[in-house]
């Protein structure tokens, strides 16, 4: 088993460097002199042609690729991301105000996600061939078919503008630092954000509770005169509960990558609509890290999804899984 999670998390290690091969060559590629993505924008403007070769050579941009990637990488891991061309910040301090609030809405929505997706798909596995489980069906078809920002738009204009239930956007009043202030600005993007997921758990626990309860062990439950509500809970769903939760895991990178979109719709600061104003901006220094933060972020993400996934499973890890045994 312990095997399994070392072999899982050196498969990490190649990804990432080809994922900072490819963010360094983008960022070589940026029209412009290297010198203004190395140092702050203030001090660069104050420069002489001779000051500014000095400063090249001092930096090592006269080197060659390789060694200026090496560099470039020691710093990345040194948390040194360079300035955006924008602002004049430090990239390291934008992606951090950034990341925590897109963490913060991927874990929100997988909240809402995995209480309604669960109580849905249980309700309709119940209630089989009935108008509730017609209708969950034809929901749950419609939350994996429509686009994410249909939805957001629907539901800034009905419970934004009209009843003014919740903001239209952003990620704080005021005054607002604790979480529980915070929260009204999170609900909207947050279930919106979930939709497709409360979709595919629904489809899922559906699936999985109509197989458990063609079981044997559940006609011998019922024969001992057990209640529906005990049956359903306690012998039904708790062992529907392995395979969901696979699938549950497996779909948060998913989650992670998909903030774009809903962060961009409800003006929510996070990663994501960082991304969109820094390309619309022409920051490409902020965009390439942002992309090899995100991508990071969803590596990492997968990695724990297959640790997770292991525990709750154990044909996964060691492959007697129905997908082949590759992990998945």
């Amino acid at each position: 088993m312990f095997k399994y999670y070392i072999t899982r998390f050196a498969m990490l290690i190649p990804k990432l460097m080809v994922i900072s091969i490819i963010v360094f060559i983008g960022i070589q590629m940026i029209p412009g002199d290297p010198v203004t993505r190395t140092i702050s924008p203030e001090v660069y403007a104050h420069l002489s042609p001779v000051q500014l070769n000095e400063l090249r050579q001092e930096l090592g941009l006269n080197d060659s690729m390789v060694v200026q990637y090496l560099r470039w990488l020691s710093g990345l891991l040194r948390g040194d991301f360079g300035y955006s061309l924008v602002t004049g910040g430090k990239i390291s301090g934008i992606i951090a105000s950034r990341l925590p609030a897109t963490f913060e809405l991927a874990f929100v929505s997988l909240i809402f996600a995995t209480i309604l997706g669960l109580l849905f798909g249980f309700i309709s596995a119940i209630k089989k061939n009935t108008i509730i489980d017609y209708t969950n069906t034809v929901l749950g078809m419609i939350g994996i078919s429509v686009p994410p920002f249909f939805f957001g738009l629907l539901a800034i204009l009905l419970f934004s503008i009209y009843l003014r239930w919740f903001p239209t956007g952003g990620r704080m009043g005021y005054g607002h630092v604790t979480f529980f202030a915070r929260l009204k600005y999170l609900v909207l993007p947050a279930f919106i954000l979930g939709i497709s997921l409360i979709a595919t758990l629904m489809k899922f626990t559906r699936g999985s509770m109509l197989d458990v309860l063609s079981k044997e062990y559940i006609k011998v439950a019922r024969s001992k005169g057990l209640s529906e509500i005990k049956v359903n809970l306690k012998h039904g769903f708790r062992n529907a509960l392995i395979p969901i939760m696979v699938v549950l895991v497996m779909r948060i990178p998913m989650l992670v990558g998909g903030t774009v979109i809903i962060e961009t719709v409800f003006n929510y600061p996070g990663m994501g609509s960082l991304m969109v104003s820094s390309i619309s901006g022409s920051d490409m220094p902020v965009v390439m890290i942002g992309t090899f933060i995100m991508t990071s972020s969803v590596l990492l993400a997968s990695f724990f999804v297959d640790v997770f996934a292991a525990i709750i499973d154990p044909r996964i890890r060691f492959g007697t899984d129905a997908g082949g045994g590759n992990g998945k």
